[in-house]
């Protein structure tokens, strides 16, 4: 299974070099710094309304995986807006977020299958490049959505990555003007977001001066990794102030590690994503805090855009989509069901 995975990044390689001297407008993505960019909440004011898409039209969506409540609100996000066009829309995933493979190969059977735009959020920077390149090919825009980041991506849809770290560092640094011991429990290596949210955490805290990160371990978005790596941590450091994981599933094992050492009051954790769980370990006071990134209206984003290269617009490279730091003095800003209110909040702000 390795060597086969290996050939087909090769051969992802491959077809990006070609593609990179077919498309020499393109520079390697950096959706964080890309100067090619609008805000989610200009859309309409600086492209207009939305046109009716043609009768039959349909999008594809591919994803991590579906074991994630991340994922799934995404994809929630894509059926949500696609109904309210009368869009079709598919959405898959991988079994796992380890499935690079697995990922492609759905990519590849969902361009096989005629839809007239693509939505993608790959496993890794590279394990989708053979796809979009298939896809380029075929006259087939794609997407790429939060959060990994495929270099010659024409489109992407997503949030600010290392504002992710920056604003976590920035609550240690308002909070403990005294300083102390941090951790940081990493994402997926190779993945853009995870590379991200730990250097915008890391430079924050750092340059302050009063804090020292004593480790900065990967767990590849497992809660049970997490878990380990926060106990183990815990028990060199015991007099630690601060964790910040690359995800909420991984924090919240975090938390689990951080309650069996009964450093609850002392230990300060926080996630990124804003599921479901987080805003309830919020509540209860066990999680300090995630950043929300707000995947329903991710979700609803990129349809917006994919939508609207279907319909021939000229878009900029990187639509950028919200968040916010969810603490329990903020948490009730942002805990609503109804989309256009949290829209008016979030353009708000």
């Amino acid at each position: 299974m390795q060597h086969l995975l290996n050939t087909a990044l090769a051969s992802g390689a491959l077809i990006f070099t070609i593609g990179a001297a077919c498309a020499q407008d393109l520079t390697p993505l950096n959706s964080d710094s890309e100067p090619d960019r609008i805000d989610w909440s200009q859309l309409d004011a600086t492209f207009g309304d939305l046109a009716t898409p043609a009768q039959g039209t349909k999008v594809g969506g591919v994803s991590k995986t579906l074991t994630n409540e991340y994922w799934r609100t995404l994809g929630e996000g894509y059926k949500t807006f696609a109904d309210a066009q009368s869009v079709g829309v598919v959405y898959q995933a991988a079994s796992n977020e380890g499935d690079q493979l697995g990922q492609l190969s759905i990519a590849e059977t969902l361009i096989s299958q005629g839809f007239d735009a693509l939505l993608f959020s790959p496993q890794t920077d590279a394990n989708l490049i053979p796809a979009l390149e298939k896809a380029a090919a075929a006259g087939v825009p794609v997407v790429n959505v939060n959060d990994a980041v495929i270099p010659t991506a024409r489109h992407y849809v997503g949030n600010v990555q290392k504002d992710n770290g920056v604003r976590v560092a920035q609550w240690f640094i308002d909070n403990h003007p005294q300083g102390g011991k941090v951790a940081v429990i990493e994402g997926q290596a190779g993945v853009y977001a995870a590379g991200q949210r730990t250097a915008g955490f890391t430079q924050t805290i750092t340059e302050n001066g009063n804090f020292d990160i004593v480790a900065s371990v990967p767990a590849n978005w497992s809660r049970e990794l997490a878990f380990n790596a926060a106990a183990t941590i815990l028990q060199q450091h015991p007099d630690l102030i601060g964790f910040y994981a690359n995800n909420d599933g991984m924090a919240l094992g975090v938390v689990e590690a951080v309650k069996s050492a009964g450093k609850q009051q002392q230990t300060a954790v926080f996630g990124t994503d804003g599921i479901s769980d987080a805003y309830a370990a919020v509540r209860a006071g066990d999680l300090t805090g995630t950043v929300d990134s707000f995947p329903l209206l991710t979700g609803e984003v990129a349809m917006e855009v994919a939508l609207r290269l279907i319909a021939g617009q000229e878009l900029p490279r990187v639509v950028a989509t919200p968040q916010a730091l969810i603490t329990k003095d903020t948490i009730d800003s942002y805990t609503t069901t109804d989309m256009d209110a949290l829209r008016a909040v979030l353009t708000a702000q």
